[in-house]
């Protein structure tokens, strides 16, 4: 039985975490994960995890938080051996800042784990101060991990290397967003390189491969060079996109844009706006799906009301689709031809098409336990 003791202060996204953690390990490491919250301290923690447990589909223990967090750990402990678990995430509580009673619950909990692994949950946007915090968590209980939450942010994660720098201890995750799935384990090349606006293809690469359905990806090809893409294939796009992650967390593996980003500032209304459409779109028939020249004036009128929206905020979609549809053609076109336009000042690109949908997959070379750790 592997457990897994997670601390850090208030707010820096342990629960968030925990949850993405089982996923991962449930996911990827196929390993039985039970939950055990053990926050005693800030209101509605157990409901949070138990919440993030029945959505991930792991279990947990329902633990008595009128109890030291060192007796809710051995309770569970003792529940998770019944059931046969292979791993056992343990969320515990924190402070707004270190305390002796904080840290004194934390080495009795940690003393009821046999040889735990102890992942220290640090906010990337604070900086500095997540160093001194990984430094006074790893002096009073020892760590054997940091993850750093919050990278979907304007941080950069300059704190990763002075935390790995001050404890010894090796960055483990890095969380990208809000989603139970973005969570990515830390490479040190590829964090230096977001760090110096070089963006991270490697890790974008990755996430696609996890994220789209091959068989789906080429229909679309398929469709595209057939000159055919509807607002249903705009939909399906869609969906392909929102599980890589936020715009912005797909824009900052992008080389050069993260600096865009940084000019362009909140996305948000932009992925507003990309809500918007998809509920214009889900008041439409699936044959005006299928074909939007259906759309005259009356089916847009029943879009509009259905929707929520103007007549001309509807029409605005439609312009802009058609715009989209043209783009999309073209570009299959251009791919088609046997290569992509010259460009002033880079080489021309023969063969791209080939290159990218039918040259064979190269193994990737990672090694399992590349973190040094029984668990990842």
């Amino acid at each position: 039985l592997n457990p897994i003791l997670i601390v850090g202060l208030n707010g820096a996204g342990k629960t968030t975490f925990t949850g993405k953690l089982a996923l991962f390990l449930k996911g990827k490491k196929n390993q039985d994960v039970y939950l055990i919250p053990a926050d005693n301290f800030r209101p509605a923690a157990k409901e949070q995890l138990i919440k993030h447990a029945k959505n991930i589909q792991v279990d947990y223990f329902d633990s008595d938080l009128s109890m030291l967090p060192k007796d809710i750990v051995k309770a569970g402990m003792l529940e998770a051996q019944k059931l046969g678990k292979t791993t056992v995430i343990v969320d515990t509580a924190g402070r707004l800042q270190v305390d002796e009673e904080l840290m004194s619950q934390l080495v009795d909990a940690k003393n009821e784990l046999k040889d735990p692994e102890v992942l220290l949950v640090a906010d990337a946007m604070t900086g500095q101060e997540a160093v001194n915090v990984a430094k006074v968590f790893h002096e009073k209980i020892g760590l054997t991990g940091a993850v750093l939450s919050k990278m979907d942010s304007d941080a950069r994660g300059g704190a990763a290397l002075s935390i790995k720098y001050v404890t010894g201890v090796p960055i483990r995750f890095v969380s990208v967003g809000e989603k139970m799935s973005e969570l990515e384990p830390f490479h040190p090349d590829r964090l230096a390189k977001r760090i110096l606006d070089m963006g991270d293809v490697v890790s974008l690469v990755e996430k696609a491969q996890d994220a789209i359905d091959e068989k789906e990806a080429e229909r679309m090809m398929k469709r595209l060079e057939k000159k055919q893409f509807t607002i249903a294939d705009f939909v399906k796009q869609m969906d392909q996109i929102n599980k890589l992650g936020s715009m912005s967390s797909i824009m900052k593996m992008i080389p050069g844009m993260g600096g865009m980003l940084r000019q362009v500032g909140d996305l948000s209304p932009a992925e507003d706006e990309m809500k918007k459409m998809r509920v214009m779109i889900n008041s439409m028939t699936q044959k005006e799906k299928d074909d939007h020249k259906l759309l005259n004036d009356s089916r847009i009128i029943r879009i509009a009301k259905g929707s929520g929206n103007t007549e001309k905020e509807v029409r605005d979609f439609i312009q802009k689709f058609e715009q989209m549809q043209s783009m999309m053609v073209n570009m299959m076109g251009m791919m088609n031809g046997g290569g992509m336009p010259n460009i002033p000042g880079m080489p021309a690109m023969p063969g791209f098409r080939q290159q990218a949908s039918g040259g064979k997959k190269k193994k990737s070379g990672k090694k399992k336990g590349q973190f040094g750790s029984k668990f990842f």
